[in-house]
C-alpha cells in the first residue's frame, strides 16, 4: 500500500527512497506515484526537476546497497508538512550519512507539489 506524503509522511519517506534505491519499477513511476507532474524541488537551493529526479534514481540504483532513514520528526498541517531525518547509506562500498529537514507543499490529492530540502553530511566511521 502507498503511503501519501499528505497521510503519512514517515511512511512515504521509507517508500519513496526504497522505490527510488532499490525498485524494481522505472524511476518515473515511482516519482509519479507521490508527487505532482508540476513537482518543484529544491535541495540546498538547488532547483531539481522531475526528469533531474529521475536522472538520479539511475546512479543512486547503481552505487547504493543499503539505505535507512532514522526518522525523528514529521509534522503535517494543512497542505504543509516538514520532517527531520537522517539518511545512512553505502555507496559505492563506503557508509554515508546526512541530516535532511524536509518542508513541502501538499496537492490536494495528497502527493507533494514542492519540496525543498536543507541537508548536512555527517562523519561516519567506518568499523574496524
Amino acid at each position: 500500500m502507498t503511503a501519501l506524503p499528505g497521510s503519512d509522511l514517515a511512511g512515504y519517506l521509507r517508500s519513496y527512497v526504497q522505490e527510488m534505491a532499490f525498485g524494481e519499477e522505472e524511476p518515473a513511476v515511482v516519482l509519479d506515484r507521490y508527487h505532482t507532474p508540476d513537482l518543484v524541488w529544491h535541495n540546498d537551493g538547488l532547483p531539481l526537476n522531475r526528469q533531474r529526479l529521475i536522472d538520479h534514481a539511475r546512479p543512486a540504483r547503481r552505487n547504493a546497497t543499503e539505505c535507512r532513514l532514522d526518522i525523528h520528526d514529521t509534522l503535517t498541517c494543512g497542505d504543509r508538512v516538514a520532517a527531520r531525518y537522517t539518511l545512512h547509506a553505502v555507496s559505492r562500498g563506503r557508509p554515508v550519512a546526512s541530516d535532511i529537514h524536509l518542508f513541502g507543499q501538499l496537492a490536494p490529492d495528497g502527493r507533494l507539489r514542492r519540496v525543498d530540502t536543507l541537508t548536512r553530511t555527517l562523519t561516519v566511521r567506518q568499523k574496524a
